[in-house]
């Protein structure tokens, strides 16, 4: 199905979606406790749902709600069937760290995209800490035959944090301690901090070190219910959405939540964009005049597909950087986000690790190609807000990967979006 968006003024008020990250991380940890766990408000999408299917087959109890899930957990086995992650980076890296801590052999797989993924710096940290490992040149599909039995394991840090957050994870299985040392500086820090904040509240503990994270031995983690929060990676679409187009204000954030992409808030600040938060946490993000800076994006990298569309609207050059592990998502963010601005009559320049845009663009709808890529749907759908003419995005659907709600929701705040 086809979105087609046309320019439009918005005005309204929008709940952030539940996160998708904290959802994740709730289901595979209520997974692992020895007890029954409530999950309530978490994210019903593809990814999560694919979370939650995988958890039932090694063995968790799982009923779900209208809006929780109830999860038993602690008795897990490997799994009888493959286990097919779909398009789920997260779920199949996280899960592969558990399985792998399991006495017998589970099989993983996904979509085409995600069987192209980076899979090989964890799987070969598998091996070393004494699982066997067999893999199609170190992507899905693959096997881990557990349990492990080492205790110290050295890994990239600038591939994917999921690799850290996947060793982690796992480790308190074993009952023995685990240190892992990091051979590059870790990237995207703050989603390995949701992580241990996640851990913690299971009952397990983690020390971070110089070189990486250690996690004592004799730990278990206990059941507890969790109340999932709004997704500031989500919450980014309508934060431009208001910064570019009129007056947004979104609610269910945590303003003390970990996660990194919260860091989006200030960024609109820097650039100029009207920005008020309230002591409850709610933010709203008014149309302002836009100037172009340098901006990190190491930490946050989710991020950069609808930075970059704000950039076209900066006056003078906007360079983000330090997200060069893009190129390993579920499309090669940092092409696809410049190909469609550039279609649309943006000044946009690759680089290694990000974009260099000049600005102010005047934008003209064009027909974008997502690659599948719900972020770039998004971004592309934020774009044509702004355009003259009419934007046609090949693939409306792929956004239910972390929004399911998102059209509707912008149809609600005044968006002209049609499907067709």
């Amino acid at each position: 199905m086809k979105l087609i968006v046309s320019h439009s003024k918005l005005r309204g008020i929008a709940a952030a979606p539940p996160s998708k990250s904290h959802t994740h991380r709730a289901f595979i940890l209520a997974a692992l406790a020895e007890g029954t766990s409530v999950v309530s408000s978490p994210l019903f999408g593809e990814d999560t749902n694919a979370t939650l299917d995988a958890v039932e087959a090694l063995g968790a109890g799982v009923s779900r709600a209208k809006d929780s899930v109830i999860i038993s957990g602690g008795a897990l086995h490997p799994s009888v069937k493959i286990i097919d992650c779909k398009n789920s980076g997260t779920s199949i890296r996280i899960l592969a760290g558990t399985a792998a801590q399991l006495h017998g052999t589970t099989s993983f797989t996904g979509d085409a995209s995600l069987c192209s993924r980076p899979m090989k710096p964890l799987l070969d940290a598998l091996a070393e800490l004494g699982v066997a490992v067999s893999s199609q040149d170190g992507c899905a599909p693959f096997s881990v035959t557990g349990p492990v039995s080492g205790t110290a394991v050295h890994i990239r840090g600038d591939i994917s944090s999921q690799f850290i957050s996947a060793l982690l994870i796992g480790a308190p299985l074993s009952k023995n301690e685990l240190t892992v040392h990091l051979t590059t500086p870790l990237t995207s820090r703050p989603y390995v901090e949701m992580t241990i904040a996640a851990m913690e509240e299971h009952g397990v503990s983690v020390v971070t070190t110089d070189d990486g994270f250690f996690v004592p031995g004799n730990q278990n983690y206990l059941p507890a219910d969790v109340r999932v929060g709004g997704d500031y990676s989500s919450a980014a679409f309508l934060f431009a959405a208001g910064a570019l187009a009129g007056d947004v204000l979104v609610t269910n954030l945590d303003p003390r939540d970990p996660q990194g992409d919260k860091m989006f808030i200030d960024l609109l600040e820097k650039l100029g964009a009207g920005i008020t938060r309230s002591s409850l946490g709610d933010v709203r993000a008014v149309k302002g005049t836009l100037h172009g800076t340098d901006v990190n994006l190491a930490d946050a990298p989710d991020l950069f597909p609808i930075a970059a569309v704000l950039a076209t609207q900066c006056e003078g050059t906007t360079r983000l950087f330090g997200a060069a592990h893009l190129r390993f998502k579920e499309s090669d963010r940092i092409r696809s986000t410049a190909l469609f601005l550039r279609s649309m009559g943006a000044d946009i320049t690759e680089t290694d690790d990000g974009c260099i845009v000049n600005g102010p663009c005047t934008l003209s709808g064009a027909n974008v190609t997502t690659f599948g890529d719900h972020r770039i749907m998004m971004a592309a759908a934020i774009a044509g807000l702004v355009a003259k003419g009419e934007t046609v995005i090949d693939d409306a659907e792929c956004c239910a990967v972390s929004y399911p709600n998102f059209v509707a929701e912008m149809q609600a705040l005044g968006a002209q979006m049609r499907l067709v």
